[in-house]
């Protein structure tokens, strides 16, 4: 009995020792491990803020074109690039012309603000009577084509800061005689229709009035025809039945520098702040598209984009407001 309690004895040791072992090699192994990494929760992505569907900018970006209006036959702003070529690989409608097929100072205005929207270029020519007019069923997405902010047009069109400044002149025929305004009372001058110039001649013009230098000649009667480069090459072509016509002053040196035999009279006679216009009326929303290239506009003012096209096209920086 008694070896039976030893052996019991040593049994109950034996299983208290290896329990204390056991309790040690754990709180060793614990004591060495590292602690578990805690992984951070995944943050949650912000979306987007979407931009409306309904907005003309967003369908701008999302076809890869802008469509911009301008006068084919107002040379030095725009006309046609009779040795250009439509690119392969143009987005362009195909009743539109690209930048390749046009040239002139607002050509070159719109094509960097396409640029700087991250899309192509493409140029409508519609009348200008029907782009001062507003309610252009969206049919062209905006204007660069040297419009003079009016109150009037403002009533149907959107417009940006003024990209340049240009002061407006009459010219008369060399060979009329004719050497100051006063001498053109009672006689006929040819307009472009719907112009400012038309404006001018028949006491409509709505303008600051430092703006205005001078006051039409007296009984002026008026010819309007569609553009005013058509009242300089009907000039150039021998048409009788009016002795000159008013326009920018670029216009008139660009006549001259072609060889139309014909002179500017006096000073200019008022002064035209031109910019982008966008009609109000589109059945997009506007806002963003007219805030973008008005914000394009001024970059370009101070970035000297603007001057360096002006120096370009007209040998002069037209692209500061006149002091008055």
């Amino acid at each position: 009995m008694k070896k039976l309690h030893v052996l019991s004895a040593l049994v109950i040791m034996c299983a208290l020792f290896l329990n204390a072992c056991g309790a040690t090699a754990t709180s060793t192994t614990a004591a060495t491990q590292p602690p578990a990494m805690t992984q951070a929760p995944a943050a949650t992505p912000v979306p987007p803020t979407p931009t409306p569907i309904n907005d003309l900018l967003n369908q701008i970006k999302t076809r890869g074109y802008i469509l911009v209006s301008t006068d084919p036959n107002y040379a030095p702003q725009s006309f046609l690039n009779t040795s250009g070529s439509r690119p392969a690989d143009s987005k362009c409608p195909s009743d539109a012309l690209t930048t390749a097929e046009m040239q002139g100072f607002d050509v070159d205005v719109a094509a960097e603000l396409g640029k700087r929207l991250g899309v192509e270029t493409c140029f409508a020519t519609p009348s200008w009577d029907l782009i001062t007019a507003g309610s252009w069923a969206d049919k062209w997405d905006i204007s660069v084509g040297s419009m003079t902010i009016t109150p009037e047009r403002q009533k149907v069109l959107d417009f940006t800061t003024a990209y340049y400044y240009t002061p407006a002149v009459v010219a008369v025929s060399k060979d009329s005689g004719i050497t100051s305004l006063d001498m053109l009372a009672g006689k006929s001058l040819c307009v472009g229709t719907s112009t400012t110039y038309q404006d001018w001649l028949g006491g409509k013009l709505d303008l600051p009035a430092a703006s205005i230098y001078s006051q039409p000649p007296a009984g002026v009667k008026i010819v309007a025809l569609s553009t005013d480069q058509d009242c300089a090459q009907a000039i150039g072509a021998g048409r009788k039945d009016f002795v000159g016509y008013v326009t920018s002053e670029t216009v008139v040196d660009q006549n001259i520098a072609n060889g139309l035999a014909v002179v500017k009279i006096g000073n200019p006679v008022y002064s035209e702040d031109l910019a982008v216009a966008i009609d109000k009326s589109h059945t997009l929303d506007v806002t963003s598209l007219v805030s973008t290239l008005d914000g394009f506009v001024k970059d370009m003012h101070s970035d000297g984009t603007l001057t360096q096209l002006s120096n370009k096209w007209f040998k002069a920086d037209l692209t500061q407001a006149p002091t008055h």
